[in-house]
């Protein structure tokens, strides 16, 4: 065991009670009520780092949210890894399905997690994750193993599409130059089978609205008579699919890659259990595209689905109106080749048209997102995979993920960087749910992962690189 890790295993308490003390503050950037705990996690993430060893750490100011960068330059001649991550989380809603409170960390034993889990908001998505790579540089700082250049870029508006990070991105090419970007906003299929995800879905998300008649009205006097936008609203919705499943959006399929049977073949080889993903939704069946499997349906297909939808009288009690307006939320996953703008612009232009001469339909654009594929026959890539089998003992499986970051394909227009994405969560940490949680056992696997791919990443471009193997040598 070499020195990095021999300080992480004596530190496994302090890093853990350190993430606890984190999760506590509500870092919730979709609500401006929680503006002073985002600027707070961001003070200590700040702090982090410097008490970590990096140099030059600032909290960059953005219209909205800061970023907070800092950096530790060994050797301009040695490869520099640029590591991204967010101290931003999502609300907690509804508070009332937490079995603890969301900003009240604890641990407890699960099924999945024997030796322990942490739930809090957070837990997983992002700030323990992302915490993982603090203190994985933090322990080959104190070791004095770091075998190449690191910066860290850390941002708090990724729960609300990361609105500031392209121009933050723009205005910084020399202070983020680098070899790579390291990511783990992702996870991995399971806690023996380690995996790296290398495709993600792209987003389009919009919100509609649908108005009727220009007030509310009783039901007894005007029903039958109007147009309900609630009814109305629930019909359109309803025929944005087939009886298959099959998004019915013009042009919607028109750029879609379709895989081949033999991709397809490769995919199924993942391990997956039908009757344990319906047991752990609690569902006697599932639900989704005709002629695809559910992993196929959660990664290599585009979907549609309604986040939120509301209007009229939800509160205690009756109240007989026909609402005056009626509003939903609707995201959709995109896959290559498909574009955000061009899919918004084709669900925008079907939507108005399907409304109904009694009502006024409205579609406003919110964020979206380009879908990524990334290579596995990259430098980067091996070096993850080797990092995996080193602290896992199996090579981990290539995995495409149904989830969607935005900014990694801004990152490769605006950098020239390909990312890398050494995900430790599990599907089933209930990311962006109530009761959210991540496994101490993922969390110190993380620490003790990324360190190896810092050293491998290192050897094999310093070795793809012949005028640098003498370079190799010496720091060997």
């Amino acid at each position: 065991m070499n020195r990095t890790q021999v300080y992480i295993q004596q530190s496994k308490e302090k890093f853990l009670n350190e993430l606890i003390e984190l999760l506590k503050i509500p870092s919730i950037s979709a609500d401006a009520n929680y503006s002073s705990f985002v600027h707070q996690t961001a003070e200590e993430i700040a702090k982090s780092l410097t008490n970590a060893g990096a140099d030059n750490v600032e909290i960059c100011q953005t219209a909205g949210y800061p970023v907070v960068y800092g950096e530790k330059i060994i050797d301009q001649n040695l490869p520099t890894v640029l590591v991204y991550g967010h101290y931003d989380v999502q609300p907690a809603d509804p508070l009332e399905l937490w079995k603890s409170p969301a900003f009240e960390p604890v641990i407890e034993k699960t099924e999945i997690h024997p030796e322990g889990a942490i739930f809090g908001r957070g837990a997983c998505d992002d700030k323990g994750q992302m915490y993982m790579h603090v203190k994985a540089f933090e322990a080959m700082m104190k070791a004095n193993e770091l075998p190449c250049n690191v910066k860290f870029m850390i941002e708090g508006e990724e729960e609300i599409g990361s609105v500031n990070l392209g121009i933050f991105v723009k205005e910084n090419h020399e202070k983020l130059k680098a070899d790579i970007i390291l990511v783990s906003d992702t996870g991995m299929l399971a806690n023996d089978t380690p995996s790296i995800t290398t495709g993600l879905r792209g987003l389009s998300y919009v919100e509609v609205e649908v108005t009727g008649p220009n007030r509310d009205l009783h039901s007894g006097l005007y029903g039958g008579c109007v147009a309900n936008p609630i009814n109305i609203l629930a019909k359109m919705i309803a025929s944005l699919h087939d009886e298959n499943n099959h998004i019915t959006i013009p042009g919607f399929y028109d750029q879609v890659v379709e895989l081949s049977h033999a991709e397809r073949a490769e995919m199924a080889k993942a391990p997956f259990s039908q009757d344990a993903y319906n047991k752990a939704l609690d569902m006697e069946d599932v639900y989704g595209e005709k002629g695809y499997s559910t992993p196929e349906r959660g990664s290599i297909r585009p979907t549609l689905d309604v986040n939120g939808i509301w209007g009229g009288y939800t509160g205690e009690g009756a109240k007989t109106v026909i609402a005056s307006k009626a509003f939903a939320k609707i995201s959709m996953r995109l896959v290559p080749n498909q574009s955000p703008e061009e899919i918004t612009e084709l669900f925008q232009k079907h939507f108005e048209s399907i409304g109904p001469k009694g009502v006024k339909v409205k579609v406003t654009p919110h964020h979206g997102g380009e879908p990524v594929v990334t290579p596995i026959d990259s430098i980067g890539y091996e070096a993850a995979s080797k990092a995996y089998e080193q602290t896992f003992n199996k090579k981990p499986i290539p995995v495409r993920s149904g989830g969607s970051i935005p900014i990694i394909a801004m990152f490769e227009q605006e950098l020239g960087l390909k990312t890398v994405l050494m995900g430790f969560g599990l599907d089933s940490d209930a990311i962006h749910s109530p009761n959210e949680h991540f496994g101490l056992f993922n969390f110190y696997k993380g620490i003790e992962t990324i360190p190896y791919f810092y050293h491998y990443f290192t050897e094999l471009t310093l070795n793809s690189d012949s005028s640098k193997k003498g370079l190799l040598q010496n720091q060997q």
